[in-house]
């Protein structure tokens, strides 16, 4: 080959370097870039040179000694280092068999630097990985690193490159890569003199079971180079096991700990690799360390017990010798001996005989564990095949059914029952094997004839378990055939576990945490919480095997396998078996500590779902999906099998998301989303929410086809389906920012308020973008809030709403504008949730027009445009924003008692399905304690609630509130220092200055109006005072007392203001003083005030006046309770800068002939029936709201003389009035026009006033009352109070004195129109 001439370059020690045609002086003093452009044409020239060129060889000779100089291979360039390596193998390719190097020093040098440059290979996605490949091929092909045998550090150069080797193969790699790679260190192994210890640790630690799992690509090679080599490394293995086993010297390796490991994967690899290592395992054997023949017996029952092993026949002294372990004495070494047992009848049915004799012995053993694990042995071998266990083992089973320990005798008849069930019920084997199996129905039951308390509860209840999950996972229907009551059973049961096993794992946390006085008072906290999920001792227990987990670090670590995420079933059983072997004591033959663990952990396991179960649910899925199912022979449609299972694998996800995590699975749901069902959709997108946190790095094909399926949801699905499809995002993805920008972008430019039904997919998805990326969407946000959502959505009507008087509409007769509102408000709570400050007083603002809102009754525009159904609808959306806003600590601050006490008269509207969403959304709030402690007093409101059996929810919301309030004080004590906040006794301020500001009480020495402030506190003080615990009636009256010595934060310069106030302590200390005997004890503590509605008490300030007088207090506390008028409206006249005082509506205020047209069906009941009206919203929502009437509560006192009276008035005009209604029902729809135009016509400007709203009317005259009651419908909720009949006298005949008065007051002139300011 002729090259043209090149300008040779004198090198450092003189010698003059050659460089290929067209490549330049190679030195420190150019640029990376170029050092890689030349030495590219270097590689080129050298990987086209053969052996045979010897004048290129002798002319480029200083080039190679060159490129081994320092500054090559220290080149900090990692291109520059790969290309260097090129060359070198190229030049000891070419060189061979003499390398051009001669120092010792350098050839280590080159090698380890070669070595070093394969750590590439482990990238094939790499642009470089072809060369990396070269390099490996041409290294293994030449077998350069032979070289290294004449250095004498030549094991350093070996023991680095298979490290480098085991440590870079991965699952990308293919065949040739592999092949190379063993080439490589076979040649090293069989060429050498021999195999150092050191390098043998560098293979056999990839089949240690941690490293082998870590990288199964290493374990496969090592295992095929041991496979290659085996002649020549199994003396070195030999002598390795020798060294260790033998002559017990550790010290030589560090893989010593590993030798049991090891034997049993190179007895898997090749058992010629242990010829000389099995006659050591016979004297391990008879050692008299207990726990080093436990260690054998391990090994050798894997050995013995593996499918293709024949080494009991070939080796029959150590066979002889294991069994004798099965009458060991130390207990473990005969479990392990029984637990061995089952996979030998399975693999070898040839050495049943062998273990009958001593499975016979082991059954009668006087451990309760191995007498179980006998049960499980032969149990698991019949049920893979019954030929495999004979008559005689068979008979083993049937006498522990009768075993003096419930957990023998419940696995006996578990066991039994899986035969019976397998080889009789469903002839799985023939006639022969169901005969051989016909009497275990017989015997089992017989088993109910016993009496132990066990038999009847523990063995019957995992009965019933066991046939649920076999129910579960063998019904192709999922759980559509389920009724409603069942499915949510189940899904209870999973919710329970979950939550214990939270419980658990926290409590192991804990324990991870340095010693200190708030760990102590946590671990106290959390053991008490799992202690009350079990009857008798359990404290006692839990506090003893939590000693025992701090103490005992393995038990801790089977106790986190058994409660992760990935364990699977089977590990769960191992895990509860290890560790009731860890506690369980053989002297002690009856342990209830061990019981009530063994509980607690058969609670906790994954007993029956993990990735298989999971994956059998998906597959009778997609039979459904497919058509393929039996669903209709089962009479179920596949659509409904689809939903149900869904909603099953939903359930699921939240409390077993690591199952999910399969290709399979993800693909199914992925075929859900699909389809048109819009709730399939949803489910699906909610479990790839919660399960698909790897997607991502583990399936990018699943990941690739998601995205789009989400982004068209987020933008085109329904509410629901944008709302998952945002969080799902969010929660799985890395580039979440960008994803969400996507869909962001578009729609904030495509909002079209002219448009009302394509803005609520929209406006939820904006929302809950806003929400869960705050950092990079609060300020685009604002400019859409502030120009669009305020300006143009809330503050615009621009349909008219359907005026049929109903109070409340089912869903989808909503108008989309009105939907598109309610989700416009959700979004300003969402994006201000996401913000979670009020830097920018864009809270202030927010609560300004939600409070301005429900003062308007929800017609923000004030056009009157808007249906009475709708304001409803916005009017709970309003209440519920506040209340959502008041979970986060930095939006309760700014909230005013104004807004509070606004928030809080919702649950007084006047439509019932408003009472009962906000009481609702209230109760879950305050449950979970999200809420502050003040808005539990909202329920004193509902003491007016006309409605029974919402009273009654009240109630027990109130109880279940304040039971887990004490209960997590007492589990807790780290919330001694929140008890402001946690204790319930604290809400007696709160529900005292809430009722002060009741705007239906204005008169503080009027009766009725106390009447109605007792019966509110009662509704609260009669659940506190339940129990006195820790003198909590003398804590109240204390607080009580307190007050009086205060002014109202509100208004502290109003008299009237602080008369209301301390009148209202006054009622509270009359019902606490005549309730409770104990509350004149001395209160335990000093009650703290909240100053946000009280000032600080002043020094010389006294205030020992009574508010209420001895009369009043009689009255209050034997008179009769007042009628609960029906709601009639929501906001109440709040003492607010800028806005007038509603004034109350008397009878008079309404035109004269409405009474007379209102209908009269229920004109002949009785009052005590009108008293127990039914809670359906239909009935109360769907007349016309003119109608109102009184209604008096089921619980009346025993004097009824004006009852009497009322209703023989009522009596006399029912048939009068019942006529009119035949007349006049036609026209029902336009009484409410006619009757305001009247009233206006009649009461001048005082109706410019609009009718108050939220709460039960003041009864009117009681013969009026009476009246009304007879002479109506039955009882509805109307926003405007019923008037009497200003034509007919008998309406004032009937009545009491107070009817002029109403009289008068509805002649008073009307204030100012109320003006809203919202940018104040």
């Amino acid at each position: 080959m002729d090259f043209p001439a090149t300008q040779p370059k004198p090198a450092a020690d003189g010698k003059i370097i050659y460089y290929p045609p067209g490549v330049k002086e190679i030195t420190d003093k150019i640029t990376n870039d170029e050092v890689v452009k030349r030495l590219k044409m270097v590689v080129k020239t050298f990987m086209d040179m053969d052996q045979d060129s010897e004048d290129e060889k002798q002319q480029y000779l200083p080039l190679a000694l060159h490129l081994a100089s320092e500054f090559f291979l220290r080149n900090p360039n990692k291109d520059v280092r790969l290309l260097v390596a090129c060359c070198l193998a190229d030049i000891f390719r070419i060189y061979a068999p003499e390398a051009p190097y001669t120092s010792h020093d350098k050839l280590k040098d080159i090698f380890l630097f070669i070595t070093r440059q394969l750590k590439g290979l482990e990238d094939t996605k790499s642009p470089q990985f072809n060369r990396y490949f070269y390099l490996l091929e041409n290294l293994a092909w030449v077998k350069s690193y032979n070289i290294c045998f004449e250095l004498e550090d030549c094991n350093e150069i070996f023991i680095q490159l298979f490290r480098t080797l085991f440590s870079v193969i991965n699952n990308s790699h293919n065949q040739k890569v592999q092949m190379h790679m063993l080439d490589l260190m076979s040649s090293i192994i069989m060429e050498g003199d021999g195999v150092t210890q050191e390098l043998l640790d560098s293979i056999l630690i990839n089949l240690i079971p941690a490293h082998k799992n870590l990288n199964k690509q290493a374990f496969d090679l090592a295992k095929v180079l041991l496979k290659r080599t085996v002649q020549t490394i199994e003396p070195c293995i030999a002598n390795f096991f020798n060294q260790v086993l033998v002559l017990g010297k550790s010290s030589v390796s560090d893989l010593s700990e590993h030798v049991f490991d090891l034997i049993q994967e190179l007895f898997a690899i090749d058992p010629h690799l242990l010829l000389s290592v099995m006659p050591q395992l016979e004297f391990k054997l008879k050692s008299n360390d207990g726990e080093e023949r436990l260690a054998v017996v391990r090994l050798l029952a894997k050995l013995f017990g593996s499918k293709d092993s024949d080494l009991a026949t070939q080796n029959r002294p150590l066979w002889q010798c294991f069994l004798g372990r099965f009458n060991d004495i130390h207990v473990p070494v005969r479990l392990e001996s029984v637990k061995f047992a089952s996979h030998c009848l399975m693999n070898h049915p040839d050495l049943a005989k062998d273990l009958t004799e001593y499975l016979k012995v082991r059954s009668h053993d006087p451990e309760e564990a191995i007498r179980h694990d006998v049960i499980v042995t032969i149990i698991t071998a019949g049920k893979r095949d019954l030929s495999l266990v004979n008559d005689q083992l068979l008979g083993f089973v049937r006498e522990r059914t009768l075993d003096k320990r419930w957990r023998v005798r419940k696995e006996a008849m578990m066991g039994l029952a899986q035969l019976y069930k397998k080889y009789c019920l469903h002839a799985e084997a023939g006639k022969d094997a169901a005969e051989k199996v016909s009497w275990i129905k017989d015997k089992l039951l017989h088993i109910y004839y016993q009496n132990s308390i066990d038999d009847n509860l523990s063995e019957r209840y995992h009965c019933f378990w066991i046939c649920t999950v076999f129910f579960f996972f063998t019904c192709r229907l999922l759980d559509a055939s389920l009724d409603p009551n069942a499915v949510k059973a189940l899904n209870e049961m999973w919710k329970c576990q979950n939550m214990l096993r939270s419980h658990v794992r926290e409590l192991l946390d804990l324990h991870k945490q340095p010693t200190s006085e708030a760990n102590s008072a946590a671990m106290f906290g959390k053991l008490m919480t799992i202690a009350s999920k079990y009857p008798g001792k359990a404290q006692d227990f839990v506090k003893k095997f939590n000693q025992v987990l701090g103490d005992d670090e393995k038990l801790r670590s089977q106790l986190e396998l058994l409660i992760s995420p990935t364990c699977s079933c089977k590990q769960a059983d191992v895990c509860v078996r290890e560790i009731a072997r860890k506690l369980a004591n053989p002297k002690q033959p009856t342990n209830p500590f061990l019981e009530m663990v063994k509980f607690l952990l058969e609670r906790i396991a994954p007993v029956h779902i993990d990735s298989e179960a999971i994956s059998a649910l998906v597959k009778l899925m997609n039979k459904s999906i497919e058509g393929t199912a039996d669903d209709e022979e089962e009479g179920v449609s596949p659509d409904t099998a689809i939903r149900a299972g869904l909603e099953l694998l939903k359930v699921l996800s939240f409390t077993h998301p690591t199952s999910f995590h399969s290709a399979e699975t993800y693909e199914s749901l992925l075929q859900c989303l699909r389809m048109e069902d819009d709730k399939v959709a949803e489910a699906a997108i909610q479990i790839f929410r919660n399960t698909g946190h790897k997607i991502e790095t583990d399936l990018p094909q699943i990941r690739s086809t998601l995205i789009p399926i989400l982004h068209q949801k987020a933008k085109r699905g329904t509410p629901h389906q944008a709302k998952q499809a945002v969080h799902c995002i969010h929660a799985i993805f890395s580039n979440k920012e960008v994803q969400l920008a996507q869909i962001f972008e578009p729609l904030s430019r495509s909002l079209n308020a002219d448009v009302p039904e394509q803005l609520i997919t929209p406006l939820v998805s904006l929302g809950h973008i806003s929400m869960l990326a705050p950092d990079q969407f609060a300020s685009p946000m604002k400019s859409v809030v502030a120009n669009f959502i305020v300006k143009d959505l809330l503050m615009n009507d621009r349909s008219t709403g359907e005026k049929n008087g109903k109070l409340w509409s089912p869903d989808e007769e909503v108008s989309p504008e009105v939907l598109a509102k309610v989700q416009a408000i959700k979004l300003l709570v969402r994006w201000l949730l996401g913000m979670k400050n009020n830097q920018s007083k864009s809270a202030n603002s927010t609560l300004r027009l939600l409070s301005a809102m429900l003062v308007s009754e929800g017609d923000l525009t004030e056009q009157k445009r808007i249906s009475k159904s709708d304001m409803s609808r916005l009017r709970l959306a309003a209440g519920s924003a506040i209340m959502k806003l008041a979970q986060e600590p930095c939006y309760h601050e700014i909230i005013t008692p104004e807004q509070f006490q606004l928030c809080a008269l919702v649950i007084n509207d006047e439509c019932y399905q408003v009472r009962q969403i906000f009481a609702q959304k209230l109760h879950k709030a305050l449950v979970k304690l999200l809420l502050p402690l003040e808005y539990m007093a909202i329920f004193a409101l509902c003491a007016k609630d006309p409605v029974k059996e919402r009273r009654a929810h009240a109630r027990q919301c109130l109880l279940k509130n304040i039971s887990i309030r004490r209960e997590y004080i007492k589990q807790n004590p780290m919330a001694n220092e929140k008890l402001l906040s946690l204790l319930p006794e604290y809400v007696v301020p709160y529900m005292i200055h809430l009722l002060a500001h009741d705007p239906d009480f204005t008169k503080p020495q009027d009766v009725d109006q106390l009447r109605d402030v007792k019966e509110c506190l009662w509704f609260m003080l009669e659940v506190l005072m339940t129990k006195n615990e820790n003198n909590s009636h003398a804590f109240m009256k204390k607080m009580s007392e307190n007050i009086k010595l205060t002014r109202d934060a509100q208004s502290p310069d109003e008299p009237k203001a602080n008369e209301k106030l301390y009148t209202v302590c006054d009622v509270a200390l009359c019902v606490i003083n005549s309730k409770s005997a104990l509350c004149n004890a001395d209160s335990p503590k000093d009650p703290v005030l909240p100053t946000k509605f009280f000032t600080q008490p002043e020094k010389d300030f006294c205030n020992d006046r009574n508010y209420i007088s001895e009369e009043t207090r009689v009255l209050l506390l034997t008179g009769k309770p007042k009628p609960t008028g029906v709601l009639g409206t929501v906001n109440k006249p709040l003492s607010a800068t800028g806005r007038r005082p509603y004034i109350r509506t008397t009878g008079s205020e309404t035109g004269s002939s409405v009474n007379s047209e209102l209908s009269a069906s229920a004109g002949n009941r009785s009052r005590e029936q009108s008293s127990d009206i039914s809670e359906t919203g239909v009935s109360e929502n769907d007349e016309n709201p003119v109608r109102i009437i009184s209604v008096t509560p089921a619980k009346t006192e025993p004097v009824k003389n004006k009852e009497i009276n009322s209703d023989q008035a009522t009596q006399g005009n029912s048939t009068e009035r019942g006529k009119k209604r035949t007349a006049t029902a036609s026209g029902t729809e336009n009484i409410h026009q006619k009757t305001e135009e009247k009233s206006v016509d009649e009461t001048g400007p005082s109706l410019a006033a609009k009718t108050r709203r939220g709460r039960p009317t003041k009864p009117e005259p009681q013969g009026t009352t009476a009246k009304n009651e007879e002479t109506n419908k039955p009882p509805v909720r109307g926003r405007k109070r019923a008037a009497a009949n200003q034509e007919s006298p008998g309406s004032l005949e009937a009545g009491n004195a107070k009817a002029p008065k109403q009289q008068d007051t509805a002649k008073k002139p009307a204030a100012a129109q109320r003006q809203i300011d919202l940018q104040r």
